[in-house]
């Protein structure tokens, strides 16, 4: 049986874009007038050493650095936090990713990255294992308190990497990224988040409603109802499936509830997830309502993947789900086509998802404040979405006060938009324009060539309720 996990973690959803590559052997290696980088980077306090991967025309290096738990109170303990280091030159810009979630610890390169030439530093996201407080004061994981972490980090190295700097992220990443320039504008030089969900008011989605009645084409949307709906006509026979898959490999339910309620969840991601991660030529592929029991269970599993509401699929993105339930929102949607198939009312929930000795309350003041701030202060800020990405239909939008700061959108595209899929123009605007923000010398193309390894793109695939 494939595996949700099987898809984690690239993006993560935009680490390996489209479009350039490495730059030569030499320009990675420490030079006689730049002292060896592992010992610069080491001699900061809090940092330690983890490991380094050799990667041609780079030195890949592996850190950890000591954060405060709480950044309002550094006396109330610390924890490590993760990140890596892909060290081109310190005469070079320097992107700071962050996926949102875990840190990939094998050589990437985001789109910025490969557009200004530069260093990155990725870090891994407060809370995200092995990133963890122990134990764990869940009450310290808020947006906050994770620009903070970065805002500490660039502090840290700015000394040794004194050009300029931008910040950028894809999905969860590229809400990371805009909430560190809410709260740290002077840090970065200029941001690019891609594929940002904005939730502002988590009670109202009328806009995914407008969406799915939308997208695509209406043979499409047809045919992905039709098949969501006998995914729940044909449930008892099916998730008899599941949990026999389960036993097998050692899969539990208890936070969720049971194999028929971590169904019903499986069955609601269906429509969304084909669409984050799919294109509208590969509608052809969904099985009629009168397919097998075996190829319905092949299509499920594929688009949505039995294994995303076990406890053990679960466990890895409880951080995620405590902060959706907590400040980010999650998204509603009306399914009128399912109606008297959908068993547990209300289950479709970051609480179900978390479990329930970690209290959370929502607070919703905090995306009415970033997204206020966008409109009104961003300054050479740009956001990419995809045409069909659910996580698209609420989205960061700049207001009379935003300067320098760009809103394009990919025809056609899903979760993995980028910069190169633009079309022509505001390909060559987009990529100018995060040049000049990291001091380059402007081109309208990608200043490093591609590298296959180093630029592989693969969008990160996850269910419905993580961005």
């Amino acid at each position: 049986m494939r595996k949700v996990l099987r898809w984690l973690l690239s993006l993560v959803i935009l680490v390996g874009v489209a479009g350039v590559g490495a730059g030569s052997a030499s320009a990675g290696a420490a030079t006689p007038t730049e002292p060896d980088i592992k010992e610069r980077v080491l001699r900061i306090p809090g940092m330690s050493f983890v490991e380094e991967q050799p990667y041609e025309g780079y030195r890949f290096l592996v850190f950890t650095y000591t954060q405060p738990i709480d950044h309002r109170h550094p006396s109330k303990g610390t924890f490590k936090q993760r990140f890596t280091l892909l060290h081109k030159a310190t005469d070079r810009p320097t992107v700071f990713y962050t996926s949102g979630y875990n840190v990939a610890t094998a050589p990437r390169r985001s789109e910025p990255t490969q557009l200004v030439d530069g260093n990155q530093v990725s870090m891994e996201y407060r809370f995200f294992s092995p990133s963890r407080p122990q134990p764990a004061d869940w009450s310290k994981l808020d947006i906050w308190q994770a620009a903070s972490d970065q805002h500490r980090l660039y502090r840290a190295l700015k000394p040794v990497y004194g050009k300029k700097w931008l910040a950028t992220g894809g999905s969860k990443g590229g809400m990371t990224a805009t909430y560190y320039r809410r709260f740290y504008a002077r840090d970065m030089a200029g941001t690019v988040a891609y594929v940002a969900p904005n939730d502002v008011v988590n009670t109202e989605d009328s806009a995914y409603d407008h969406f799915f009645a939308g997208v695509g084409t209406a043979e499409c949307r047809t045919r992905l109802n039709a098949v969501q709906r006998e995914a729940l006509v044909r449930r008892d026979e099916i998730v008899a499936r599941y949990q026999k898959w389960a036993d097998d490999e050692g899969q539990t339910f208890t936070v969720v509830g049971s194999a028929d309620k971590a169904y019903e969840n499986v069955v609601l991601d269906l429509v969304w997830a084909f669409w984050q991660y799919h294109l509208l030529k590969d509608c052809a592929d969904v099985p009629a309502p009168t397919a097998s029991t075996d190829e319905l269970y092949r299509f499920i599993d594929d688009i949505s993947g039995f294994s995303a509401y076990t406890d053990q699929g679960l466990a890895t993105y409880t951080p995620y789900y405590y902060q959706a339930g907590t400040e980010l929102g999650s998204p509603d949607f009306r399914t009128p086509h399912l109606k008297g198939l959908l068993r547990y009312p209300g289950i479709y929930t970051p609480r179900s998802y978390v479990p329930r000795d970690i209290p959370m309350r929502f607070r919703p003041a905090a995306m009415r404040d970033v997204d206020s701030w966008v409109r009104h202060d961003a300054r050479r800020m740009l956001f990419v979405y995809g045409q069909n990405d659910p996580w698209g239909a609420e989205r960061f939008r700049l207001g009379n006060g935003a300067k320098d700061s760009y809103v394009f959108t990919v025809a056609g595209g899903n979760h993995g938009s980028n910069i190169g899929q633009l079309a022509a123009a505001e390909k060559a605007k987009a990529t100018a324009e995060v040049q000049k923000w990291a001091g380059v010398a402007p081109t309208a193309k990608p200043l490093a060539r591609h590298d296959a390894k180093l630029d592989r793109r693969e969008v990160e695939r996850e269910p419905m309720l993580r961005p």
